[in-house]
């Protein structure tokens, strides 16, 4: 048996908010989307255009309150080819909540809370 990474979960509050912070942020763009028949959840799947990893973003309907995302420390990550680019633009759009210069890398946090690791090519 062999086993390949398909995709990532997390539940977003306002869907059409993480669309716009995962494009402008990171630059995904959506590749599909699942409705529920009954109007229950949206399902929308992000890529990177580079490899065929998705972000599956989960909505909910009857969810009305911010997501207990526990004392884990879950986080995304990922490359850019130009991290200070990244940083800059990350700094602006005020969404930096961790960095570590010793590691070389920093965190951006999502609408929901969610952290994502930005790092440099390698």
């Amino acid at each position: 048996m062999k086993f390949k990474f398909d995709h990532n979960n997390i539940n977003v509050l306002d869907l059409e908010k993480s669309l716009a912070f995962y494009k402008e942020a990171l630059g995904l763009v959506e590749t599909r989307r699942k409705n529920a028949s009954d109007g229950s959840f949206i399902l929308v799947f992000l890529g990177d255009g580079e490899t065929n990893h998705k972000l599956e973003l989960t909505w909910l309907r009857d969810w009305d309150k911010p997501y207990n995302l526990g004392d884990n420390e879950f986080h995304l990550a990922l490359t850019v080819d130009d991290f200070e680019a990244a940083y800059e633009h990350h700094k602006k759009m005020g969404c930096i909540c961790f960095e570590n210069k010793a590691m070389g890398i920093y965190f951006i946090s999502d609408p929901d809370g969610y952290w994502i690791e930005i790092l440099p090519k390698r």
